[in-house]
């Protein structure tokens, strides 16, 4: 499966910091945003991938990250010049996706908490996969309503009457029929290509699999400076608790096998000393006693 971090967008939610850099660059506690979406992907075995975002801003992420072969990945760049909704991203990066099912993630979506991840991307086949979070103000995102067996039978998008809690978080899985569909969608009233559509299409076709996240789940969406200062905050406390680090693409990559452990060590001595590469040289010694 290959993987697109979608890392667009204007960012006016949190001017004026994106004055400085893209939101997706911005600070979550000790590392940039992007981290941890790519980390989610890592995690869920995915090794190749296709970064969107402004002209403006995509010098930085190869800055960043190069061709990912330092981390054992692939990444290549694509260009998103207007930000015309979620599903855009499937036109813009047809060809990478070629004839591969493909997983969608949001750059500022932070995700942590439970293996539903994990198990959903060890377990897709075919059609679509999205996942339904318990919120407290479903307006504000797309919105799953499930039948007394538990079925998905509805979304909409930002409703202002929700007719459940779930929302649906800014990761998604599709099989290859996902470049078709986007290709023949149509802008909503407000002018985008909504990834909604996209899913109902997939719920159209029976296709569709809902999977509810737990409780024990945490789902950020560090959008505003609020949200963000919010994430930076938890990310902190869980980490200074528990002594690991959330959305640490170095160590997801060594232990998903991207990386060996030669080559940790070789990038570990690339860094500079801080707290970043302590960790990672815990993570190595872990390694070598394993």
């Amino acid at each position: 499966m290959k993987g697109i971090i979608l890392a667009g967008g204007a960012g006016s939610r949190l001017y004026p910091l994106t004055l400085v850099a893209s939101k997706q660059l911005q600070p979550v506690y000790d590392k940039p945003m992007v981290y941890y979406p790519l980390t989610t992907l890592i995690e869920g075995g995915v090794r190749e991938f296709c970064l969107i975002s402004t002209p403006h801003d995509l010098p930085r992420y190869r800055q960043l990250f190069g061709d990912g072969s330092r981390l054992g990945l692939q990444i290549e760049y694509r260009e998103q010049a207007r930000p015309e909704g979620i599903a855009q991203a499937f036109r813009i990066a047809d060809t990478f996706i070629g004839k591969d099912p493909v997983t969608l993630i949001l750059g500022d979506n932070i995700f942590y908490g439970a293996d539903a991840f994990t198990q959903a991307f060890s377990s897709f086949s075919q059609g679509a996969v999205i996942f339904g979070y318990h919120v407290q103000d479903p307006e504000r995102y797309g919105v799953v309503e499930f039948d007394r067996a538990g079925n998905a039978i509805s979304i909409e998008e930002k409703p202002k009457q929700p007719r459940s809690n779930y929302a649906v978080p800014g990761l998604y899985l599709f099989d290859n029929s996902v470049v078709s569909i986007a290709r023949d969608l149509t802008p909503s009233p407000r002018g985008e290509l909504e990834i909604t559509d996209v899913n109902l299409e997939y719920m159209r076709r029976g296709q569709l699999k809902v999977h509810r996240l737990n409780r024990g789940f945490a789902w950020l969406d560090a959008g505003t400076s609020s949200s963000l200062h919010e994430a930076s905050a938890y990310v902190q406390t869980i980490e200074k608790r528990a002594g690991i680090k959330i959305g640490c693409p170095e160590e997801a990559a060594f232990r998903r096998g991207f990386l060996s452990l030669s080559a940790l060590q070789t990038l570990i001595t690339s860094l500079p000393r801080c707290e970043y590469r302590a960790y990672l040289e815990s993570v190595a010694d872990e390694g070598v006693r394993a």
